[in-house]
């Protein structure tokens, strides 16, 4: 099952549809920081219609759709977990994948049965990987709990976050990891059908899924009994079609549903009432991919790896201006430092100003803060996030003025217009910043509108779309102050 949002009030919503991507040039964060690198190429980007985001390959930025190039891949966490199989090649055959440890963890959820899965993962301390860093045991055991006629597990596959690329390969590259880890989840909370969510933009890996799904089906990891046992379990592929927003789950359930896909106030959650109001467990897809090797190992030995607070490994997505950009694999508690100059290898030129982690949604973090570990409570502390994992490194062809209009620019687009703060006053910061290249605006007034609105989107908004733009703009405040200072001279 494909959707089709036919109805106009839906299709209006995306900004893609059915756009062909295959010469697109890239809009996203990698790419913008990059544009000095292709002055031309970032223009064509800036002209195209419909824009594009991100098409996941800002290890390549600038990017467009015709670069084939892969990314470097490469384990610097004691242990493999997430990358184990890709860093050598990518398993993409259901038979090789069985031979280099797959099934193993869904055989043992099978044996142990749904309690016990549900204790493994509470042990192993896994929180998510997709911005918010909720406990997914929790989640799982809250969706469990309930009583209901259906339940649903749904893989949130829409890596919208300009400046990761993590999911895409883990999909390409080991899909049938992704499937194992929703088989797993589905027994544990009780769950018959799930349903992958797709980016449109990665369409690659949209067609490697639909075969490993075929394949699943075909071998009995799919369908009425999984791996001849008498549990049942199917999974269905939705392709979106070009929205950042979706990829806040009350907005993704919304989409499926084949609804306008604005986001909607919470409670209730998506773990009590989801897809058509039945409790439905999203997870993003490297979450999921942590789970066969928790079962397979144990959510001990896993809880063993990392820091208090933040267990397991973490892959991260580094971009083009670093000497080495790609996948990444380290522990939780490494130093930020240690990313950037032994990691990364440091920038391949130029300067470091400041360094990006986890989307534009999140805040900028100084030099100076670089002795910081990758934790979810160590970032935060500093006003920063984990996020997606994506590493942005920025330099001195960045200015602070042009970056903030990027960022509420990219804002003012993706915003579903559900609430008011992000709806106008994300529009309204773009508008002021690029003003303030003009100089067409009185300073201090715009300074005291600017910081309303930032407590507005901080306060009052539905998601994280625009509490995560409040996070940058108090950071580019509490960092980068001197540099904002005179945009509103």
């Amino acid at each position: 099952m494909e959707t089709t949002h036919d109805r106009p009030d839906v299709r209006s919503f995306y900004a893609l549809g059915d756009a062909d991507l295959s010469r697109a040039r890239c809009l996203g964060t990698a790419c913008f920081v990059a544009r000095h690198l292709a002055p031309a190429q970032r223009s064509e980007a800036e002209s195209q219609s419909p824009p594009v985001y991100c098409l996941g390959k800002c290890y390549a930025a600038p990017a467009s759709g015709e670069d084939a190039a892969r990314p470097r891949i490469e384990v610097r966490s004691r242990t493999a977990v997430v990358l184990e199989r890709i860093v050598e090649r990518p398993a993409r055959e259901l038979d090789d994948y069985a031979r280099r440890g797959g099934l193993v963890g869904l055989r043992k959820a099978l044996e142990i049965g749904p309690e016990q899965t549900l204790g493994e993962v509470d042990t192993s301390e896994l929180r998510g990987r997709g911005g918010a860093a909720f406990p997914t045991g929790q989640k799982w055991r809250t969706a469990a709990a309930q009583v209901a006629p259906a339940k649903y597990v749904v893989a949130n596959f829409d890596e919208g976050d300009p400046g990761a690329y993590v999911d895409r390969f883990l999909v390409e590259d080991d899909p049938f990891c992704l499937v194992e880890g929703m088989a797993i989840a589905a027994l544990a909370v009780g769950a018959s059908q799930g349903w992958i969510y797709a980016r449109c933009e990665y369409p690659d890996a949209v067609a490697r899924l639909r075969r490993a799904l075929d394949d699943a089906r075909g071998s009995g990891l799919l369908g009425p009994r999984v791996l001849g046992s008498d549990f049942a379990f199917d999974v269905e592929l939705v392709v979106g079609r070009g929205s950042y927003a979706c990829g806040e789950e009350t907005s993704l359930v919304a989409s499926i549903e084949g609804r306008r896909p604005v986001v909607h106030p919470r409670p209730p959650f998506t773990a009590e009432h989801g897809l058509w109001n039945a409790p439905t467990v999203v997870n993003n897809v490297e979450t999921l991919a942590n789970v066969p090797w928790i079962l397979r190992h144990g959510g001990a030995r896993y809880a063993a790896l990392g820091i208090p607070g933040s267990r397991g490994t973490k892959v991260l997505s580094l971009n083009s201006l670093f000497r080495r950009p790609g996948l990444y694999e380290v522990d939780f508690g490494t130093p930020l430092s240690t990313i950037v100059d032994d990691v990364g290898g440091g920038l391949e030129r130029g300067t470091l100003k400041g360094l990006w982690i986890g989307g534009p949604l999140s805040g900028v973090i100084p030099p100076t803060l670089l002795d910081t570990p990758l934790g979810f409570a160590e970032l935060r502390a500093i006003g920063a996030s984990v996020g997606h994992g994506g590493v942005i490194a920025l330099d001195e062809h960045t200015a602070i003025r042009d970056l903030v209009w990027y960022v509420f620019e990219f804002g003012a687009f993706e915003s579903c217009g559900m609430c008011t703060p992000c709806r106008l006053g994300t529009t309204r910061i773009a508008e002021l910043f690029a003003a303030n290249a003009r100089r067409a605006h009185d300073g201090r007034d715009a300074r005291r509108e600017f910081d309303e609105i930032v407590s507005a989107l901080k306060y009052a908004s539905l998601c994280g779309l625009g509490t995560g733009l409040a996070e940058f703009a108090e950071s580019i405040v509490r960092y980068y102050g001197e540099e904002l200072r005179p945009c509103f001279a």
